[in-house]
């Protein structure tokens, strides 16, 4: 995919290590709760200690914003979305990304940053900024981005869509048969499911749950001539966009806007106005009675839909006495206030952008089974554990299909006869998922089967919720991990009687279980037979299951307890490479690279002249290119049709590469408060073949953004000549065709 000339940021002077904004990060004892990917609740704290533990002081102020950082991840989404050259019903789609991506974020990090700061616990970033200080720039960048984000709908987007036939219009704009279909759709389908609300002595304002939209409705009684205020609320359940003809849309709102006279009869509607809140939706929960954690979530499930608001969207055009009320009633500050051109919440276009236009989207790509599991020979389906026996299996989702790979592993697992047992982590899996499935079928057949069921995934909770009973139901054994600890890792053993011996296959991920997100997440897998591996995940099974206290593995870092240590251990060894003359350097491909003593670490490497390349997606705390601390490390983000997900970590080690990779990023959430795990990779042509990914996506040929030592990132998509640069994800659909068409 082509894409269009970076735009060029302000240019700051390159700061030097004596320049660098001081401040030391101060630790914070205060727990919240953990948040989802590139939203945790890392409170930037950083022990003082870690200077003696891990060398020589370093400046201070050497960590970029972790909130800045995300929103300027957000930006490069919407990048995506303003380029003329990604196709039409994906811009689209990344319009709708960004817009949720920018919801959860208030949800969780700026409704989380406002309780840390209600009740005294926030503290000094590690970054330098005071907790008010960065509300303040969460607000002015977010208002920035949003005008954008909404210019570029207005005036791009749409326009270019109905030039190609797709037109997203308002009421106003619909021929007179459109605007009777609706009415009939309106008093057939949408009427009965309406509840207008008022507000008046006797009609205390309504509560007004998140993310839902809503018409501010004004009326008069045209006996007394008094004005009143109503709300109806968009039912969230139907479609967004509805086709008034083939290939022309409306928002909802606008049909029950235009009817409001058959919600209100007898009264004079004066004006409507959209709007929409953001509440806090970060769960608490009390963790100390572990029997009692499933009835816990769910009430506080329950609660989470009152959770004060953080976020007012209301259309720019609506009448100053209207945003007063709302204003008052619902006790928001004006700086949280966002006047918006309509429609409002444009995560609606995920349903346009799911129309059946082949030719406005990426072209469509069918992932293949991997050729090690391929048979060849036969029409049926491939023995698994047989190729494994003959050795592992490397797996790059969605390149790889995972049906025909993990999928299957399960289902063959759970239909054999001679496997006895499988273990398995569920963090999150999709609501018709066949992994469930197959674990169900395998404890009906009378194997044993536990599974760690994480209810705690975000905005997962209750569907987690939902399959944990479903698997107790059929006999499986689930738990829900440690107390106080996320279960992260990415993990599946299945124990088979072969013979006189057990042996134990296993599979090592980077991705959730989950079918249908394995097409769009890029991920790694790993499925071997490896005697190691296998003792590694029932030894690690048994601590999440029970009371083993075991800390070291043979081919597993595992946190909490050994995998920032063994990174960092590992980091400070290339530095020793590096002095003695060996090949050393430090590759890292993450979501998030935001903990402080890794980042320390890298620097370290960086200053002892060790090349440090790190390949991040989203928040990124590290500065590249300051002077004295960090010429030696290059920071890359790729953002494409496939959201990267895998995380893996390379080390030169002397001329004899090592390579891991696992579920964890590089945030204190990851590494202080989940089980992750990161496999060793042995297979040398396995950690080539990861060499190369990392090499592919630090490439200065390959389109990318890159980051500069004042936070801000540059687009690189062309070269010197204006041709567009390398796509990654294309370079790797190309590579898996070739590879398929080869005899």
């Amino acid at each position: 995919m082509s894409q269009q000339p970076a735009e060029v940021p302000v240019q700051h002077p390159q700061p030097s290590v004596a320049s660098i904004a001081a401040h030391r990060p101060h630790a914070v004892a205060a727990t919240v709760s953990d948040l989802e990917p590139d939203l945790d609740s890392d409170l930037d704290s950083y022990e003082e200690d870690s200077e003696s533990a891990y060398g020589s002081e370093l400046p201070q102020g050497r960590f970029l914003d972790r909130e800045r950082s995300w929103l300027a991840f957000n930006e490069r989404v919407l990048e995506l979305a303003e380029d003329p050259a990604t196709p039409l019903l994906e811009r689209a789609n990344f319009l709708a990304i960004f817009a949720s991506n920018l919801d959860e974020f208030f949800m969780v990090r700026v409704a989380g940053l406002k309780r840390r700061i209600a009740t005294g616990v926030a503290t000094r970033s590690a970054s330098g900024l005071q907790p008010r200080e960065v509300l303040d720039l969460i607000w002015t960048r977010s208002r920035e981005l949003m005008a954008r984000h909404a210019a570029c709908f207005q005036q791009d987007v749409a326009p270019a869509l109905a030039d190609e036939g797709v037109h997203l219009i308002r009421w106003p704009d619909l021929t007179e048969k459109e605007q009777a279909r609706l009415f009939t759709l309106f008093r057939q389908q949408i009427f009965p499911v309406l509840t207008p609300l008022a507000v008046d002595p006797a009609h205390p304002f309504p509560y007004i749950s998140g993310l839902s939209l809503n018409l501010a409705v004004v009326v008069r009684n045209p006996v007394s001539g008094h004005r009143h205020f109503a709300r109806v609320k968009v039912p969230p359940l139907l479609s967004r966009f509805l086709e008034a003809s083939p290939q022309r849309y409306v928002p909802l709102e606008d049909v029950i806007a235009a009817h409001l006279e058959e919600l209100f009869p007898g009264m004079e509607v004066l004006a409507h106005h959209m709007f929409r809140v953001t509440r806090n939706e970060d769960l608490e929960v009390e963790e100390d009675d572990a029997e009692n954690l499933l009835k816990a979530l769910e009430k506080e499930l329950m609660r989470r839909r009152f959770g004060p608001p953080v976020r007012l969207e209301v259309e720019e055009s609506i009448d100053p006495y209207v945003l007063d009320l709302l204003v008052r009633e619902l006790k928001v500050s004006d700086a949280e206030v966002y006047p918006l051109p309509g429609p409002l919440d444009l995560t609606g276009l995920f349903g346009i952008s799911a129309l059946d236009r082949p030719e406005l989207k990426f072209p469509k790509y069918v992932a293949g089974t991997h050729r090690d599991l391929s048979e060849v020979e036969s029409a049926s389906a491939p023995d698994i554990f047989m190729a494994l026996r003959e050795r592992d299996v490397l797996l790059h989702h969605p390149y790889d299909s995972f049906s025909t790979s993990v999928q299957a592993f399960l289902e063959q697992a759970a239909a054999d006869p001679d496997v006895l047992a499988i273990k398995q982590t569920l963090y999150r899996t999709s609501g018709d998922s066949p992994i469930v499935d197959a674990l169900i079928d395998a404890a009906e057949s009378g194997k044993q089967v536990l599974v760690l069921v994480e209810i705690k995934a975000r905005f997962d909770e209750q569907a987690n919720i939902k399959w944990a009973r479903k698997l107790e139901e059929s006999g499986c054994h689930v738990v829900y991990g440690l107390v106080g600890l996320k279960t992260h890792c990415k993990l599946s053993l299945v124990v088979r009687q072969e013979g006189e011996t057990l042996r134990r296959y296993s599979h090592v991920g980077t991705g959730n279980y989950h079918p249908k997100t394995a097409r769009l997440y890029e991920d790694l897998g790993l499925l071997t037979a490896d005697p190691q591996v296998g003792a590694d995940l029932s030894d690690l099974f048994n601590r999440l299951s029970g009371y083993s206290r075991r800390e070291t593995y043979r081919r597993l870092l595992v946190a909490p307890k050994s995998l920032r240590d063994g990174l960092i251990s590992r980091i400070n060894k290339e530095i020793v490479h590096h002095r003695a003359g060996r090949p050393a350097y430090v590759r890292i491909k993450v979501n998030s690279m935001v903990d402080e003593a890794i980042i320390d670490a890298c620097y370290r490497a960086a200053m002892a002249g060790v090349p440090v390349d790190i390949w991040v997606r989203g928040i990124c705390a590290i500065r590249p290119g300051v002077a004295g601390l960090s010429e030696n490390v290059r920071v890359r983000s790729v953002l494409g049709r496939f959201l990267e997900h895998s995380r893996v970590f390379a080390f030169g080690n002397g001329g004899e590469p090592e390579v891991w990779f696992g579920s964890a990023d590089m945030m204190h959430r990851n590494l202080d408060r989940r089980i992750e795990a990161l496999v060793r990779v042995t297979d040398p042509a396995h950690r080539a073949a990861l060499s190369r990914l990392l090499e592919s996506g630090m490439s200065d040929t390959t389109s990318s953004w890159h980051l500069g030592p004042d936070g801000a990132w540059t687009r690189h998509a062309a070269d010197s000549d204006g041709q567009p640069l390398r796509n990654v994800q294309e370079m790797l659909i190309d590579a898996r065709r070739r590879r398929r068409a080869q005899p």
